[in-house]
Formats: structure tokens, C-alpha cells, sequence
């Protein structure tokens, strides 16, 4: 269980490192630096990415330890990633702007959570 969960452990990490830039990027491109906005694309790339592939050590923990909350987590961030992806796609920045401040928040829990209680259900 323990290198599954160290897996897990570094796509959280990553992912929410990935999730925090995204607000950099978009702030930088409201502050006037137009090729921001092509860095938060990207960003949105790679978190929707990193996301799904943080799905696979979530469900093998699920299987192995029976830990189940990191999978249901996990997939909460990637339906939430899903229709913030579209969103901006579409410019519905109403729905865009705070369900990012929600993911925010959400790898924020999961980053903290996942490292000090060891995964537990």
C-alpha cells in the first residue's frame, strides 16, 4: 500500500501545483499580458490531464487498501476540471470564475488531507 499511496501522493501534489498556477496565469492575462492567456490554456491542459491520470493510483488504493475517499475526491476534481474546461471554452466566465476558486479550495483539501492522515477512510 505505502509506494501506491507515495504514487498517489505525487500526483496530488503535482496536480495541485498545476490547479494553483491556473489563477496566476489568468490574473497575469487580466493584468494586460495577452500571452498568458496561452499559458492558461496549456495549464487547463495539464490539469485536466493530470487529474485523470491521478485516477488510476486513487483506484488502485480504493482495491488495495480500501481506502476509498482520494477516488471519490479525485473524480469530484475531474467532473469539476470537465466543466471548467468548457466553460472557458465557451467564455462563461460567471460559472468559469468561482467554480475555479471551488477547485481551487478542493486540491487545496485533498493536497493537505492526503499527506497528514496517511490516507485513511
Amino acid at each position: 500500500m505505502s509506494a501506491v499511496l507515495g504514487v498517489l501522493r505525487g500526483f496530488v501534489t503535482v496536480h495541485a501545483v498545476a490547479v494553483f498556477g491556473q489563477p496566476v496565469f489568468a490574473g497575469g492575462y487580466l493584468a494586460g499580458d495577452y500571452d498568458m492567456l496561452a499559458l492558461h490554456a496549456l495549464g487547463a491542459d495539464l490539469v485536466s490531464y493530470l487529474g485523470l491520470a491521478q485516477l488510476v493510483p486513487a483506484a488502485l488504493l480504493w482495491r488495495r487498501a480500501g481506502t476509498r475517499w482520494p477516488f471519490w475526491a479525485s473524480l469530484l476534481l475531474v467532473l469539476g476540471e470537465t466543466g471548467q474546461y468548457f466553460a472557458g471554452l465557451a467564455g462563461a466566465l460567471d460559472l468559469h470564475l468561482p467554480l475555479g476558486v471551488a477547485l481551487v479550495a478542493l486540491a487545496s483539501i485533498m493536497l493537505v488531507a492526503i499527506w497528514r492522515s496517511g490516507a485513511r477512510q
